[in-house]
């Protein structure tokens, strides 16, 4: 299978991206939207939420990056994506699947959906002011109330010219409740002629496999599963060649949430720095008993200099034990 790493705003931006991309396992990564709303934005935007297009639209463990853009008018998408295009990206991905209410409101992602027609003019707009050389993908929901214009919906996507769709398999209405509906990722596959990935509820390998059986496709976007497990892609991969891995263990898991912590402390402000390390120790504490430690530890704490030390605490106390 091929796996990609979805996008998390708020979350899973090009910090956790470089982490989680040194574990192993992933293929290809998706940015963060950047939302474009009536203006063409300057290039210090693009790289500033994706630095990854200052180093050959990788990470910095060498896995490609296309970065995604959010907006509902089919002119202004455009030019901005042939601003981004002159940074030589790895692809320009369109968002129309986000769900959130701030989002919705100013008619962007999922909400757009009930307008296959706009779909298509956006996508077809991209894809005339996109070199050649560019790919052009799109990712959807299966609708936004329901998922009766699902087809109609990668249809118009696949028609304007998009050269791949990433399908998360709920509609806007269901949000992130299980189940996700693999069987109408297949429908959608079976209805168009693009490649089809397959996203949602993808937590474990025997989920990657139950999702490739299902759906028919053999690339899956892997989002909240990767982020509590981020061994689980090395996992699918290791199962899909007959090969043997051990659960991506604690000990190495450590260093890495410390190099997080110095990624984070880059370029988020100080009196947020703890509370993004201790957002992911919360979705870790699904797959590690150590990171519900850890999480109980640094609830109350603040200040980044005493997560510091807690962190240095740690990180030694593992290489005593080792």
């Amino acid at each position: 299978m091929t796996l990609l790493l979805a996008p998390m705003e708020g979350l899973l931006d090009y910090t956790l991206r470089d982490v989680l991309t040194r574990v192993g396992g992933i293929d290809r990564c998706v940015s963060e939207f950047i939302r474009i709303t009536g203006m063409l934005l300057p290039k210090r935007v693009f790289t500033r939420i994706v630095p990854e297009l200052l180093h050959g639209s990788r990470t910095p463990a060498g896995v490609l990056v296309r970065p995604q853009l959010l907006g509902s008018d089919p002119v202004c998408l455009a030019e901005n994506a042939a601003r981004l295009a002159e940074l030589n990206p790895a692809g320009i991905d369109l968002n129309f699947g986000c769900p959130a209410k701030t989002v919705i409101n100013h008619r962007g992602g999922a909400v757009l959906l009930d307008e296959p027609e706009l779909l298509h003019q956006i996508v077809a707009a991209v894809r005339r002011a996109v070199p050649a050389h560019i790919p052009v993908s799109a990712k959807m929901r299966l609708g936004f109330n329901d998922d009766s214009r699902a087809e109609e919906c990668a249809l118009a996507l696949a028609s304007g010219g998009a050269s791949e769709l990433v399908v998360h398999a709920r509609t806007k209405a269901d949000g992130y409740r299980p189940p996700a509906y693999w069987e109408r990722v297949r429908d959608i596959r079976d209805a168009v002629t693009i490649p089809i990935v397959a996203n949602g509820e993808i937590w474990t390998v025997e989920d990657a496999l139950r999702c490739r059986e299902v759906s028919g496709c053999t690339t899956l976007m892997l989002g909240r599963g990767i982020v509590t497990n981020p061994g689980l892609a090395l996992a699918i991969v290791a199962h899909d060649q007959a090969t043997a891995v051990h659960p991506f263990p604690w000990a190495k898991l450590l260093p890495l949430i410390a190099l997080y912590w110095e990624l984070v402390g880059q370029h988020i402000q100080p009196r947020h720095h703890a509370g993004r390390l201790k957002q992911w120790l919360n979705m870790l504490r699904r797959s590690y008993p150590e990171a519900q430690t850890a999480f109980m530890a640094l609830r109350t704490v603040n200040m980044p200099g005493e997560v510091m030390l807690w962190l240095q605490a740690e990180l030694k106390a593992t290489e005593t034990a080792a």
